[in-house]
């Protein structure tokens, strides 16, 4: 893996400044290597991090500096405290905002992931994707991880949040690939693992998310590419398994059972903006209330959440903040793209967009924002190309 080195131990006379910084970014990378594998060893490693971002800053007396994106996420945040403390019981709805501390992963980020160390930490995430992904593999043809009640999920705890993380890391891998000068014959040799991952844990929204970041690094590398989509879809519905091929397919029959489902959570969701329209039913209140709101047409008796994430933050959150929420999703997609233009990191500039339109399709048929591991993954992929870019854009500051 390229640039190792930085992350090889300070000697022992720098300063302890110095050694914080190290501590840190060991810290940020093993955060990035054990997403993939057990959310508890990970956000350990972040609150590592976090300590010792926290104390460089204040030891060199340093501003706390982010991506301009990052205000829209604090002021969503804001939003949120406040939709769970005016919540019909807020009991519920504030253990919930814990989520919120992930955000620090962007200032974090931001700080110690600077220069080349970016490449290093995707490196790393698309290698731990692919071990993930072959253990998902075995999983499947050995120990019969094959049915609708037993599916693929690695060491995760659930087949969405595996196949929602091995979407984005696909992203990751063909943006090497793509935009790379070099070492990018790893990243094309693991593509396949990922891919056959994600097809047998029979998730479709991660389907059609890896489709619309493929669409995306495709048509920003040379629109012609886009072909190589159909010819791609042709071959996995002549090679894979019939069971594998049925279960995307029944994406597009409007009779099938989950597909009607989320239709009626669709309106379910609309019925309980109209009702809360500023502030949502609150946090972790979709359940809660989910039979009071529930269309006559839906399928399931009850659901934690409304499987589309627009819709999920304007039903728990209210209106005000989802229109900040695609705040931060418009000036995300502007200002990488400008990155991504100025041709310097480009590689890092090219996942992150790749990330963000995977969140944004598959998001349309999976709550996957609220999902504290795909988040945790998002913030870091979208945060590393301004972090690379430090010192040729303007910092926003607290």
């Amino acid at each position: 893996m390229a640039n190792a080195d930085a992350l090889s131990a300070a000697p022992p006379h720098v300063p302890a400044a110095d050694r914080l910084e190290q501590a840190g970014l060991i810290a940020l990378a093993g955060v990035a290597a054990t997403l993939q594998l057990s959310i508890a060893v990970s956000q350990s490693l972040l609150a590592v991090a976090v300590v010792c971002w926290i104390a460089l800053v204040v030891i060199r007396h340093e501003r706390i500096e982010f991506p301009r994106f990052f205000w829209p996420l604090l002021i969503l945040a804001g939003l949120t405290l406040l939709s769970a403390a005016f919540s019909p019981q807020p009991r519920v709805s504030l253990p919930d905002t814990k989520q919120l501390l992930l955000l620090a992963l962007v200032p974090l980020t931001y700080r110690l992931a600077s220069g080349q160390r970016g490449g290093f930490i995707l490196a790393v995430i698309v290698t731990v994707g692919a071990a993930s992904a072959v253990f998902g593999i075995v999983q499947y043809n050995i120990l019969h991880y094959d049915r609708m009640d037993m599916r693929v999920r690695g060491t995760l705890g659930h087949y969405m949040t595996y196949s929602g993380l091995l979407m984005l890391v696909i992203g990751a891998a063909l943006s090497r690939v793509l935009f790379g000068q070099r070492d990018r014959m790893w990243f094309a040799l693991v593509m396949p693992a990922l891919a056959v991952a994600v097809a047998v844990s029979y998730t479709r929204s991660a389907a059609v998310g890896i489709c619309a970041a493929a669409a995306l690094l495709l048509s920003l590398k040379d629109f012609r590419l886009m072909a190589a989509l159909p010819i791609a879809a042709a071959l996995f519905l002549a090679l894979a398994p019939s069971t594998v091929t049925a279960r995307y397919l029944s994406m597009f029959n409007l009779s099938d059972p989950t597909v009607r489902d989320r239709l009626a959570m669709l309106r379910e969701g609309e019925h309980m903006t109209r009702s809360h329209p500023w502030l949502g039913v609150g946090p972790n209140m979709v359940e809660a209330l989910y039979a009071e709101y529930r269309d006559p047409e839906a399928v399931e008796p009850i659901n934690p959440h409304l499987h589309n994430v627009p819709v999920q933050i304007a039903a728990e959150r209210g209106l005000p903040a989802l229109a900040v929420w695609f705040a931060f999703v418009a000036i995300v997609m502007v200002d990488t793209f400008r990155l991504f233009r100025r041709g310097r990191e480009r590689v890092l500039a090219a996942a992150a967009l790749a990330a963000m339109a995977a969140m944004l399709a598959a998001g349309m048929f999976e709550y996957n924002f609220g999902d504290s591991e795909f988040l945790m993954l998002l913030l870091l992929l979208i945060t590393l190309p301004f972090a690379a870019n430090r010192d040729a854009v303007p910092d926003a500051h607290a």
